[in-house]
């Protein structure tokens, strides 16, 4: 072509066209350099500090000997140190599943009817994410008590007999705890849900309606795969409330009975500050971030790979 430049001066020109248009690439990491510096400072920082304490056997006061794996091998073999991992896998049931699948079904109904009071209801069921985890403890431990609103109800109703020191029973303490992280998680997914059940399109539920779908089947075909994203958000949202549990744990049972409520937060928490255990402490602290954090990616790649 006429004019078309040739040798060096062609190639420079395409190397400068394959280029996104605006500032170079270098400049935009500039942007983004405070960032990364505050977020290495007070995260990767700490997290690589924790991994060199977990490889240490130090009681926080006198000099650390080198302990290598074996506080990672402990967690593996030790009973008492897998146990809190257990109780936290069972509290996802609560804190994680049971939220969602509410939160689902009261999404689905609330969306498909006119309630009056919507706003009102929303309001009441988000209430617990607005408040303090330190007083949702101190109110369910009243609530729960041996002489507490709950069994009282039980003995105004005739069902006396089903009455027990809920957060002191070995068999009960841990499923009553979930319990109050069913109540607090429920709102969250439910607020999430309806928020998305807005934006899937009208369109789509009249034409399952003229296919003569029934609710259940509506909600399968239509509401469900267009709740996909904001499920993998809730899911996220409370693997992550759910895996860190500490406030809850320490203001309601403090582990106890025995160690029958102990979670992984609330055993870093014990082994460093009251049995000087810093570096069993720091071992579960890197183990319990190692699980969020594989958790989390497996639920992002599942939506992913199920969009693509």
């Amino acid at each position: 072509m006429k004019g078309a430049p040739r040798g060096p001066a062609r190639l420079v020109g395409r190397r400068y066209a394959r280029r996104a248009p605006g500032e170079p690439r270098a400049v935009g990491y500039l942007y983004v350099l405070p960032a990364l510096a505050l977020y290495g400072a007070l995260l990767i920082f700490p997290f690589g500090q924790s991994v060199w304490l977990s490889l240490l056997h130090w009681d926080g006061l006198t000099a650390a000997t080198w302990a290598g794996g074996d506080n990672y091998h402990d967690l593996l073999t030790d009973p008492e140190l897998r146990a809190p991992f257990v109780h936290a896998l069972v509290l996802l049931v609560f804190y994680s599943a049971l939220p969602v699948a509410i939160g689902l079904l009261l999404a689905a109904l609330l969306s498909r009817a006119r309630v009056r009071g919507m706003t009102f209801f929303r309001t009441v069921l988000f209430l617990p994410q607005v408040l303090a985890l330190v007083v949702v403890g101190v109110t369910w431990r009243s609530i729960l008590a041996p002489d507490g609103l709950l069994n009282d109800t039980l003995e105004a109703v005739g069902l006396a007999a089903l009455t027990r020191p809920w957060l002191g029973d070995y068999d009960w303490a841990l499923p009553a705890v979930g319990i109050v992280g069913t109540w607090v998680g429920t709102g969250l997914c439910m607020v999430l849900f309806l928020a998305g059940a807005q934006r899937i399109p009208r369109e789509l539920y009249e034409a399952a309606r003229l296919d003569g779908a029934g609710p259940i089947r509506e909600f399968l075909a239509v509401t469900l795969p267009g709740l996909r994203p904001q499920i993998a958000v809730a899911l996220t949202l409370t693997i992550v409330a759910g895996l860190r549990n500490f406030d809850l744990i320490y203001i309601t049972t403090s582990g106890g009975p025995g160690n029958a409520t102990s979670v992984p937060a609330y055993e870093v928490y014990h082994r460093a500050f009251e049995t000087n255990q810093v570096g069993s402490a720091a071992a579960i602290g890197v183990t319990l971030t190692l699980l969020i954090f594989v958790l989390t990616v497996g639920i992002s790649r599942l939506v992913e790979g199920r969009r693509t």
